[in-house]
């Protein structure tokens, strides 16, 4: 057996699987770990927050870094008009063990206190885990700033943010006397620490060496840019010269944008998308551009072990469907419940209950459905084969489209007894949705959702997917046997055109298959749900993501 890499007061609760015995650091802005641990946005959390719990499950020689958000990203509540408004309130984590471990970083040429808090691995089950944090006493209001909000809509706060993710990260193992072999950015946001390594080694093949990355967004112009110079400002390059930060990265002297994402795949030995499509589509972007890495593919995945229901997973394991029927009816009425709390609604464990809920993005269009009033109406006013809906996510801050999309459909279903839309989408009520939920919608632009994982744990727990064709749900569906596709639209057609393609899509399967199946033939509804469980393991669980991390990225 190997052993942890890291310092004995941290080292790692078990000992290393030989198979796993690099020494990694995984750079991740947020990690949905628990749901006391309000440190996560979305999917990235999500994904980061299953890796790290499979690490320890593998026995891996790996140690993940993060930011202790003061305010997490925020929390969602309604205004007095019913309306989504935003909230920010101080955390406190006691779980959280304070070292004293503390040392500076320089900010816009200014020194910045940063501490570094241990998520001992006990607490969650997880791989060891640092969380620094620049909220301290010893610096000025503009510094404790930086470690407050996760993705703070200032633009230059972001940039002090990503700085204390790399550089600090990276200062961090400074001070615990170690180096790790691997250096994993799950995004580009910790891209600093590449130029704190070349900083100290003068050496662009070193920080190759050392670096691999991980890239989540399917369109070039979605990735994030900055002016160079606003960045040499911020002491982003770690007090590299301007020449020495072009050489590195490969830019033109007329060009002053600094993308993360290029930079990464130029100061990175290896990459991956998160899916087999997305590492198709991320090729395709980025081949015109010269001394890239290669860019493999890595398929998002959750870990079961966390997101199953165990009395699901029984009846499953014993093809018990009576049971399996039981246990979903209770679980429904636990989800029904915080319906009721939240919006008055009485909803009926016995009713096909459709989910939509993720992220609120345009893109993902959650609002899909509701472009046709007739269709939608119809649906929700049957008397024959009932359907009840139910939408939750949390958009960006001051995603101000996306909010009214949620507000607008907040709205929209007030006069509707079988529709509701909910607040406070973290992991407490993801899992309620995703254990609860008969079919889980998902129904983005095809090519826009790199992977997507909510419908990966919702198949976990008996629910079944409609979706576009899209990310990681076109490795695993089998159409009518584990899930439902919407086909895909033309690429000839308008926006207009391919969104109603889709939405009749949507509606035709719901009347033609998904209705028939679960209300007059439940036992095929079953062998269908039992399909897709089957197939959900292991494929799709962390443990097979986090060993081909090791596997392909690692080596």
């Amino acid at each position: 057996m190997s052993q942890s890499f890291l310092p004995t007061l941290f080292e790692h609760p078990y000992e290393i699987d030989p198979k796993y015995s690099k020494s990694v650091a995984y750079f991740s802005m947020e990690f949905a770990i628990d749901n006391a641990f309000k440190i996560y946005s979305g999917g990235l959390g999500y994904l980061s927050g299953s890796h790290m719990r499979s690490a320890y499950e593998l026995r891996q020689n790996l140690v993940g870094i993060g930011i202790l958000w003061s305010y997490g990203y925020y929390n969602q509540i309604r205004a007095e008009d019913g309306s989504m408004a935003t909230q920010y309130l101080h955390k406190n984590y006691p779980f959280l063990e304070d070292h004293n471990i503390k040392f500076l970083i320089r900010v816009c040429g200014a020194p910045v206190w940063v501490k570094a808090y241990f998520l001992n691995p006990s607490v969650f089950g997880t791989a060891p885990m640092f969380f620094l944090s620049t909220d301290l006493e010893e610096n000025d209001e503009e510094s404790r700033n930086i470690s407050r909000r996760l993705y703070d809509a200032n633009s230059f706060t972001r940039i002090a943010q990503y700085i204390l993710l790399g550089k600090g990260g990276a200062r961090l193992f400074e001070e615990l006397g170690i180096e790790p072999e691997v250096y994993h950015l799950n995004e580009a946001h910790g891209i600093a620490a590449a130029f704190h390594l070349y900083a100290k080694t003068k050496s662009v093949e070193e920080v190759r060496k050392r670096f691999v990355f991980t890239t989540h967004t399917p369109e070039e112009a979605g990735n994030e840019k900055m002016d160079i110079n606003t960045l040499n400002t911020f002491s982003f390059f770690d007090g590299l010269t301007m020449d020495e930060v072009r050489s590195i990265i490969q830019l033109e002297p007329e060009n002053n944008t600094f993308n993360y994402t290029l930079a990464a795949l130029r100061l990175s030995r290896i990459a991956n998308g998160v899916s087999r499509l997305h590492g198709q589509i991320s090729n395709e972007m980025w081949k015109n551009y010269e001394n890239i890495c290669p860019i493999i593919s890595i398929t998002n995945a959750q870990n079961q072990k966390y997101w199953q229901d165990q009395e699901l997973a029984e009846a499953f394991h014993a093809k018990d469907k009576e049971g399996f029927r039981r246990r979903k009816r209770a679980l429904k009425k636990t989800l029904f419940r915080i319906v009721g709390e939240q919006t008055g609604r009485v909803f009926d464990p016995n009713c096909l209950t459709i989910v939509w809920a993720r992220r609120f993005a345009a893109y993902k269009r959650p609002d899909l459905i509701t472009g046709n009033p007739v269709c939608f109406e119809r649906m929700l006013q049957r008397t024959n084969r009932p359907v009840q809906f139910i939408w939750a996510g949390k958009p960006y801050p001051t995603d101000h489209k996306a909010i009214e999309i949620f507000d607008r459909l907040n709205n929209l279903t007030n006069k509707y007894p079988r529709a509701a839309v909910l607040v406070g989408y973290e992991m407490g009520l993801s899992r309620a949705l995703k254990d609860g939920a008969d079919i889980w919608l998902n129904n983005p632009v095809v090519t826009r959702e790199a992977s997507g994982t909510s419908g990966i744990s919702a198949a976990m727990n008996g629910t079944l997917s409609i979706s576009t064709y899209d990310g990681w749900f076109r490795e695993f569906v089998r159409d009518g046997e584990n899930g439902f596709v919407i086909p895909v639209a033309s690429d000839k057609l308008s926006p207009e055109a391919r969104d109603r393609s889709d939405r009749d899509n949507f509606y035709n399967i719901l009347e033609d298959k998904i209705l028939p199946l679960y209300y007059e033939s439940n036992d095929k509804w079953l062998d269908i749900v039992f399909n897709a469980m089957n197939d959900i393991y292991p494929t799709f669980d962390s443990d097979r993501m986090a060993d081909e991390y090791y596997e392909k990225l690692y080596k």
